[in-house]
């Protein structure tokens, strides 16, 4: 065979070979099917980072499949009520819902351990006992058969802070009588140091602050606090949210339809959900650092909490927690391993990260950085 002979053969047999290639892509694409699920967020998008979480993780699963696997996100009120995302999901009414399991803790407190409790694990945390520590396990145990829900973790915004108030708190005396937005579990908590907690939806703060109907209030963290100006009525920005020391968010699923997915679909929206919770984060460690250096230039006074606050809060969160796991086994299980977990995780963080942070944030306060 002459050289001029083989390459033509070659070229001939290459371009074949790239045309089946080429033809093969098309048949394996069709052999997955078209889905198309809506997701009913518990947020409105003006918490963009939040929101964003469930946008994220619906782009991602287009992209992995080639558009075939299509997320419809929806904002709050648009589907359902923000509050009530979770329950149409799991009544069918919608496929998924993108929420704070804790949203659903008067139910049964056990659903706040898929979101956060107070004094509960830090975000760092939180991954490693729900990725490595049979988290999503144990909590699925106990949304798929009281709920009828798949949960997968898909959002944090780390530790909050402890929200604005009118006046300092310089004790636990002036906690008394504190009439103060905040809501859910860390309510019930604060509500036993003599605050009055109240129930605000994110637009009527800004208001009732101004006119003096609360005292203070609770929000997310110096990013999304930024957007509705509260320290322009309400000065002193207390640290830390101890209510809210890792906070997830996450997918809750119809049960049926999880079920009903390919395997690979199943894979691909947990590697989704799981990007998603990393993103989140990393969006408010970058956009937290310029909000709260604008805060402080605009009349923020950043305080911490007096240590006897702290002290207080801990012990009726501790208290509180014995009460509910004396009656309640799947509470008692799932809390038992989070605490379990927090006492050695913290052991560990003791010794190489903090005293690393702890060096590395002298050199930032004498301006080394």
């Amino acid at each position: 065979m002459d050289r001029r002979s083989f390459l033509t053969k070659a070229s001939v047999g290459g371009v074949a070979a790239v045309g089946a290639a080429t033809l093969a892509a098309p048949v394996i694409a069709q052999d997955a099917p078209a889905i198309t699920w809506r997701c009913a967020s518990g947020f409105p998008k003006s918490l963009d980072t939040i929101y964003g979480a469930a946008e994220t993780m619906a782009r991602y699963v287009s992209e992995a499949t080639n558009g075939k696997f299509v997320i419809q996100v929806f904002p709050a009120g648009e589907l359902v009520p923000g509050l009530e995302a979770a329950e149409a999901a799991a009544a069918g009414s919608v496929e998924m819902a993108h929420t704070a399991a804790y949203y659903d803790w008067g139910k049964d407190p056990t659903n706040a351990l898929g979101t956060t409790v107070p004094f509960g694990l830090n975000y760092r945390q939180m991954n490693a006992w729900l990725y490595h520590g049979g988290g999503i396990d144990m909590l699925n145990e106990f949304f798929n058969a009281n709920r009828k829900l798949q949960y997968l973790p898909a959002g944090n915004t780390g530790v909050q802070m402890g929200g604005w108030y009118r006046k300092e708190i310089t004790s636990l005396a002036d906690m008394q009588g504190l009439k103060m937005r905040i809501g859910g579990f860390g309510g019930s908590i604060i509500a036993k140091l003599g605050v009055v907690p109240q129930q605000l939806a994110g637009g009527d703060i800004y208001p009732a602050l101004e006119k003096g109907t609360i005292d203070a209030a609770e929000f997310v963290g110096p990013y999304d606090d930024e957007k509705l100006g509260f320290n322009k009525v309400a000065p002193f920005y207390y640290y830390p949210g101890w209510w809210e020391g890792g906070p997830t968010l996450s997918a809750m699923i119809n049960l049926d339809q999880w079920n009903a997915l390919p395997a690979d679909y199943q894979s691909i929206l947990k590697t989704a959900c799981e990007a998603a919770n990393s993103n989140m984060m990393a969006m408010y460690d970058w956009r937290n650092v310029t909000a709260l250096k604008s805060l402080v230039a605009n009349g923020a006074q950043l305080r911490p909490f007096p240590a006897d606050v702290m002290a207080a809060a801990f012990e009726a969160a501790n208290a509180t927690y014995a009460e509910i796991s004396a009656t309640n086994a799947n509470f008692k299980k799932i809390y038992e391993s989070q605490a379990a977990f927090k006492r050695d995780a913290y052991l560990w963080a003791q010794i190489a990260e903090y005293n690393y942070d702890v060096f590395m944030m002298g050199q930032q306060q004498a301006g080394k950085l």
